[in-house]
């Protein structure tokens, strides 16, 4: 699922013609941020098929392989609200090399860790990484072309780059956790990682642009957001405690930024009526296709038995067609307005998601596969134009900042979306499955019918 995010494109501290040294500096500049967004991609899907070989080395139980997927997902959620902007401050030539420097440095950390809690505070690192490194490669991308039609071109490979990076994650990841070791899912970032920085010493440096910094609010979002993660994975007397400070962090959260200048996410944003909308929808399609991804990850290994190899496989069918459907999702939002292809695409993923309720542990697998390929589907027809229906509601200036929200808020419903389907599934795998695909549909169903209120095809045209 690609993720899309518009920044203010930084002015090249260069300002040679498109042609000869130029020309070459500039595909050198695409490679390094393709690169850059396509190992961040595959760093949140990669790991799900690994968990089991996880937790048999390591230990920990469910909540312990939750945390590995969602120290990551969380850290890089809350931490976007504002690496756009420390990407403007410190040039994004700069920003990227020190975001791509330190996730390759916590990738090996996770693959050398020698516990759990080592291998998840590696994990927060990576994440914090790589929310540097996503605003970051998409504004040297913007910067490295002046022409318009081939910067177009140009973001949409970076896009490519990132469909790519999910769709082959599971299957990387389970090849690489049979043939080897569930540790090479993360040495496997290495040589990427040093091929990006030696890309990025021929990239022309990056100006630097002012750009405020709302760190109360930032650091108010990060403990609401663990804290209330940690209430739903924990559980028990200190989830209680935890469930307590996110209200509390919250409400200072929501006072700070009714107060600040330059708030990390203005709360006036959401008075629009479309970007309601567009950020609910993000976040319901976000907790169904990542928390479903992560339910089936652990039902083909450990209720079928199944390698993590197999289990990769199993993934492909829906995965392979996200790239060609958000292309087509795109094209029918340009000629219809955004409300078709989101009502089709919402429509689509509650009849697939129920379909799935039919599945237990004695469910051929390549039919498992199938039925999940209409959930798929109906996600990547509906992030496209919910994405461009938010940017096209708020003021051009601000067009970076409500991308940031956005995709902040699905990756934070992606990391919750785990977090409550591992609780469930670990009192009953098949039972919780169920209640979890319930859930997926229930939220995407509401999110439908919300869509209606999004402007019809006349509206967008006008």
């Amino acid at each position: 699922m690609s993720t899309n995010q518009t920044l203010k494109g930084d002015e090249l501290a260069t300002t040679q013609g498109e042609s000869g040294p130029r020309r070459s500096s500039a595909a050198l500049t695409l490679t390094a941020g393709l690169l850059g967004f396509a190992l961040v991609c595959l760093d949140a899907s990669i790991v799900n098929v690994a968990l089991p070989a996880i937790g048999s080395s390591l230990g920990g139980g469910m909540s312990g392989l939750q945390w590995v997927v969602d120290a990551y997902t969380l850290a890089f959620a809350a931490l976007m609200l504002s690496t756009g902007a420390f990407s403007d401050r410190a040039g994004a030539s700069r920003a990227f090399g020190l975001g791509a420097a330190v996730f390759t440095l916590a990738s090996a950390a996770c693959g050398l860790a020698p516990n759990l809690p080592a291998l998840i505070g590696a994990r927060v690192v990576q994440g914090m990484a790589a929310a540097v490194v996503l605003p970051a490669s998409l504004a040297l991308v913007r910067q490295a072309y002046a022409d318009p039609a081939r910067r177009a071109r140009a973001v949409a490979g970076w896009a490519a780059g990132g469909s790519a990076a999910v769709a082959l994650g599971p299957v990387v990841g389970g090849a690489l956790t049979t043939a080897w070791d569930w540790r090479w899912i993360f040495f496997v970032n290495l040589p990427v990682g040093a091929l990006i920085l030696a890309l990025l010493v021929r990239a022309p440096r990056s100006r630097r642009r002012p750009a405020p910094l709302d760190l109360p609010g930032q650091v108010t979002a990060v403990v609401a957001l663990t804290a209330l993660t940690f209430a739903v994975i924990e559980g028990g007397a200190e989830g209680w405690a935890a469930l307590a400070v996110a209200v509390v962090a919250a409400v200072v959260f929501v006072r700070i930024e009714a107060r600040q200048s330059h708030p990390v996410v203005p709360l006036g944003l959401f008075r629009n009526r479309t970007v309601a909308v567009a950020v609910a929808a993000g976040a319901a399609v976000s907790v169904a296709f990542y928390g479903l991804v992560f339910v089936f990850s652990l039902f083909f290994q450990q209720v079928q038995h199944r390698s993590a190899l197999q289990a990769g496989l199993m993934f492909l069918p829906m995965t392979g067609l996200i790239a060609v459907t958000n292309v087509v999702a795109g094209k029918l939002a340009g000629r219809h307005g955004p409300r078709l292809p989101m009502l089709v695409g919402q429509g689509l993923a509650v009849v697939g998601l129920l379909m799935t309720l039919y599945v237990d542990s004695g469910t051929p697998a390549v039919l498992v596969a199938l039925l999940l390929v209409p959930m798929a589907l109906g996600c990547a027809l509906t992030v496209p134009p919910l994405t461009a229906a938010m940017l096209e509601a708020v003021p051009a200036e601000r067009a970076g900042l409500a991308a940031g929200v956005l995709n902040a808020a699905r990756q934070t419903a992606g990391a919750l979306g785990i977090a409550v389907f591992g609780t469930l599934i670990s009192d009953g795998f098949v039972a919780g499955m169920r209640v979890s695909v319930i859930v997926s549909a229930a939220l995407l169903a509401v999110t439908g019918l919300l869509s209606f209120r999004l402007a019809g095809p006349s509206a967008s045209s006008a």
